[in-house]
């Protein structure tokens, strides 16, 4: 079985190339993200293998049957960048890793509220440059604090655990509770209660037709002034240009985003040298209470190593499946 592998970066191939002799997989490494000018290099392979940004929409699925390929792997748990109904006319199988570490994004959730609250950030360049000052530095208790997990699946249930044990009133939001956090004691409430009572919103949502600008005018109007919001699923799900109004306004105080919207553009490549062209990405970043970090939540070990172990057995298996049912036709 050969593997297209798309959007490789250095740590990509170290970690599948230690472990794709188990698998019996040849992988190809391509740095360039899966699009409609790039897909061409997938002819000749099995699968493909993409991550967070890169393209699978319609074109380029109908490009990827042409090719006979009828697998695609995505290493991340969330699909929202592959066209399901195209995927399905063209008899494509998608797998991800719906559960890689939970703990790795609901953790660097936590680190963004607590740099946020404590300007640790900040208090890092200050002290280095020689200046002791702690004019600026005035943060809060978060103890006693209400804060709302909003999206309580692996992840969402893990930082609503974390934020109770910190001894936080925790309110949960989803469309479906999750009977595990029912089990914490965890009181769950509509959208509206949320934004109303919470001193903290931490979205923990996939990117659906539903949760697109989930975070909006409307939504920020009815939200506590000064409010703490922390993006750690996909930033599709904030409105940017809402969320730079509040800001000028005050009625966000702290801003934590992992994830943005446009990112396809800027995240996993070194763009220091060049003039970032995106003037609402560069707004965010001028305020002094916004911590941006580029899409790092996962990046833990232990995620890594699951990810790599599941993708490939996901392609083991279906090519074992395949064999099968060519056995049975013969």
């Amino acid at each position: 079985m050969r593997l297209a592998f798309f959007s490789a970066t250095k740590t990509d191939k170290r970690l599948f190339d230690s472990a794709k002799q188990n698998y019996g997989i040849e992988i190809d490494y391509f740095e360039h993200h899966l699009s409609a000018k790039t897909v061409a290099l997938a002819e000749d392979y099995n699968a493909v293998c993409v991550f967070v940004n890169d393209d699978i929409s319609a074109s380029v699925i109908e490009k990827l049957h042409d090719f006979g390929i009828r697998l695609i792997l995505l290493r991340c748990a969330g699909f929202n960048q592959v066209d399901l109904p195209a995927a399905n006319q063209y008899g494509m199988t998608v797998l991800r890793v719906p559960n890689y570490s939970p703990m790795a994004v609901a953790e660097h959730a936590l680190a963004m509220m607590m740099s946020l609250n404590r300007k640790t950030y900040k208090a890092y360049n200050r002290v280095r440059d020689g200046n002791f000052s702690l004019e600026g530095f005035l943060g809060f208790d978060m103890f006693g604090k209400t804060a709302a997990v909003v999206g309580t699946g692996h992840i969402g249930y893990e930082m609503a655990r974390i934020l109770k044990g910190l001894g936080l009133h925790v309110l949960a939001y989803d469309v479906k509770q999750n009977p595990d956090v029912l089990a914490l004691g965890i009181e769950y409430a509509n959208l509206d209660t949320l934004y109303e009572q919470s001193d903290i919103i931490s979205l923990h949502v996939p990117l659906f037709n539903e949760t697109h600008h989930l975070i909006n005018k409307t939504s920020i109007a009815k939200m506590k002034p000064g409010v703490m919001i922390i993006n750690t699923s996909r930033g599709g799900i904030l409105d940017a240009s809402a969320v730079i109004d509040a800001l000028k306004t005050g009625q966000i105080g702290y801003l934590g985003i992992d994830v943005y919207e446009q990112e396809a553009d800027l995240f996993f490549e070194d763009r220091s040298e060049q003039i970032i062209q995106d003037d609402i990405f560069e707004r965010l970043l001028s305020f002094p209470n916004v911590l941006v970090t580029a899409h790092q939540g996962f990046y833990t070990k232990e995620a890594l190593c699951h990810i790599v172990d599941t993708t490939l057995q996901n392609m083991q298996h279906f090519g074992t499946k395949l064999a099968l049912e060519e056995n049975r036709v013969k």
